[in-house]
């Protein structure tokens, strides 16, 4: 059974950074893509990152360009998304998928 794990969310100040991590257990291939979803308040959710295992392909949001930054951990079954230079808009619920499953989410706060 494929597993997803989210971690690491918090409470930051604007302009601050925060690391959240997700754990993939049970994928018998290494060839996956991760991403990153997230779903403010009131609003629907949307994509922020993905990254592909086997080739390392990236994609950015416009909204977080240069401010985020999506990457493999060294155990292969850990992804990270660190996010720099953040802004009260960014406060939101951050899951992670691969696609077709989801982790629980976990809960961003950027304070003003």
């Amino acid at each position: 059974e494929v597993q997803l794990q989210a971690s690491g969310g918090g409470l930051v100040q604007a302009g601050g950074s925060l690391r959240v991590s997700c754990t993939v257990s049970g994928f018998t291939s290494d060839t996956y893509t991760v991403g990153w979803f997230r779903q403010a308040p009131g609003k629907e959710r949307e994509a922020v990152s993905c990254i592909t295992q086997s080739n390392g392909r990236t994609f950015y949001a416009d909204s977080v360009k240069g401010r985020f930054t999506i990457s493999p951990g060294s155990a292969k079954d850990t992804v990270y998304l660190q996010m720099n230079s953040l802004k009260p808009e960014d406060t939101a619920v951050y899951y992670c998928t691969t696609g077709r499953y989801w982790g629980q989410g976990t809960l961003v706060t950027v304070s003003s």
